[in-house]
């Protein structure tokens, strides 16, 4: 469990870089999820939970001060938990949630201990001193990896037989409350982004997908391949139908030439 350990935690650092510096969304949930399940030895529980949990944080978006729980420690801490405690996927989403919640408020701790550092930063322009900046730059990443690293080393190497035994005491019905919430948790996550992209002529598409999976009995796949198709058809139809009022644009300036 060591070395196992170990390895999540760097991972963690790595996506909690990427989630401030890079930004090549790495540290998405579905994406973890893959990463913890190759090295804990079950990518089939890891894809199921990483997916899971990134219809949460799907529609969480980080504004100024609003932060929302952090999605990396909950996609690592909560795919490492349903593989090494054997849980149900929407059991443990209940049960990273509230690591994300905590794990972003010492992420906003950190922050704030951090914000006099951007005097270093001025005082290093005045001087267009470049590698001073770079310096600087480089210095809140590595502490970033290292604040990762151990919150997630440390949950799952101490936190891991604990959390096997706590889950295996709990009584059905609290259990079944888990679950019940965790399976609500990725509707509140849809109810978020189309709060954010909803408009009115979109609502043939939402009707049009409800009613193939639920009363024709089609599966997620199969109507995603469905919009995709109909997605293609309007993107190469309004293109054509550009450039043929270009083309008609252009043969009236000839002709009035």
């Amino acid at each position: 469990m060591l070395v196992q350990a170990i390895l999540v935690g760097i991972w963690a650092g790595i996506a909690g870089v990427d989630k401030l510096v890079l930004q090549t969304h790495i540290h998405r949930p579905i994406v973890t999820g893959l990463i913890v399940g190759l090295i804990l030895g079950d990518v089939n529980t890891g894809l199921i939970t990483g997916a899971t949990l990134e219809l949460v944080w799907i529609g969480a978006v980080a504004i100024g001060g609003a932060q929302p729980p952090n999605v990396v420690i909950g996609g690592v801490i909560g795919t490492a938990l349903a593989i090494i405690t054997k849980s149900d996927p929407q059991v443990t989403v209940g049960l990273a949630v509230p690591f994300a919640v905590a794990a972003q408020a010492l992420i906003t701790l950190l922050y704030t201990a951090m914000s006099p550092i951007m005097h270093k930063f001025d005082a290093y322009a005045k001087k267009a001193d470049t590698r001073g900046i770079e310096r600087m730059s480089s210095f809140l990443p590595i502490i970033l990896f290292i604040c990762y690293f151990f919150v997630v080393f440390l949950c799952i190497f101490f936190g891991a037989d604990k959390a096997s035994s706590f889950i295996s005491i709990l009584p059905e019905w609290s259990i079944h409350g888990l679950s019940v919430a965790g399976g609500m948790m990725p509707a509140v996550g849809f109810a978020m982004l189309l709060k954010t992209m909803w408009e009115t002529s979109y609502v043939p598409f939402f009707i049009f997908g409800f009613v193939m999976a639920a009363y024709l009995g089609l599966d997620t796949l199969a109507v995603a391949g469905l919009a995709v198709a109909i997605a293609l058809y309007e993107f190469y139809a309004q293109r054509n139908n550009t450039v043929t009022a270009s083309n008609n644009n252009g043969g009236f300036e000839e002709d009035g030439i």
